[in-house]
């Protein structure tokens, strides 16, 4: 699938689906905020949440007083729908349209987040510009939240690449060191359940 083709297939989920009829849909984020939490981030610091779509971290974020947050998805539709849930509040978040296969960092950041955007990489190229996109603009945290080799094997009828501890440290063993990990089963909207893993990476000094 190329990048046109997921443009328009994302779109068409955002246009057609609401968050209870997607299976991604958490209405809190527990396990990504505990984590986020546990780094004890000063609030002024620059977070990225990619594939942020219609997520409710950015609320929760907002919430917990952070000033600096970037929310990336490829659906104009998905950050549309969440600019209008946040109303006014949204005007303090940096909204991005963009190809995470395409996707060209202005910045650095401190927390890159992605629950559930990196397993749809299939193709290694897109799977290596990811990473060297990840390693050129992050200098402290990546977290990040794929389907485990417990969890679906495909997703909004595309196929995914799941992942254990070890390949996913493996893959990002170039510029980052694996700080921990843990596992969830997911419980979907409508009461199926779909097992994935986080794991939290630190920046290896330059």
């Amino acid at each position: 699938m190329n990048a046109n083709e997921r443009k328009k297939h994302w779109g068409t989920i955002y246009t057609k689906k609401s968050p209870q009829e997607v299976s991604w849909t958490q209405y809190k984020p527990s396990l990504s905020l505990s984590i986020i939490a546990s780094l004890a981030l000063p609030k002024n610091s620059p977070i990225i949440d990619v594939g942020g779509g219609e997520s409710l971290l950015v609320d929760h974020l907002l919430s917990l007083g952070y000033t600096d947050i970037s929310v990336l998805d490829i659906s104009a539709e998905a950050l549309a729908r969440s600019k209008e849930r946040l109303g006014s509040k949204a005007d303090e978040v940096k909204w991005i349209v963009a190809d995470i296969t395409q996707f060209k960092p202005k910045r650095a950041y401190t927390l890159w987040h992605d629950r559930a955007v990196f397993h749809f990489l299939t193709e290694q190229k897109d799977i290596q510009y990811y990473v060297n996109t990840v390693s050129e603009s992050v200098n402290e945290h990546l977290l990040l939240s794929t389907f485990s080799l417990d969890g679906p094997q495909k997703c909004s009828g595309l196929p995914i690449t799941q992942y254990s501890v070890q390949s996913l440290t493996d893959i990002f063993s170039t510029s980052f060191d694996l700080v921990k990990f843990e596992e969830e089963v997911h419980t979907t909207p409508f009461k199926t359940t779909q097992a994935f893993l986080y794991c939290l990476f630190h920046r290896r000094a330059l």
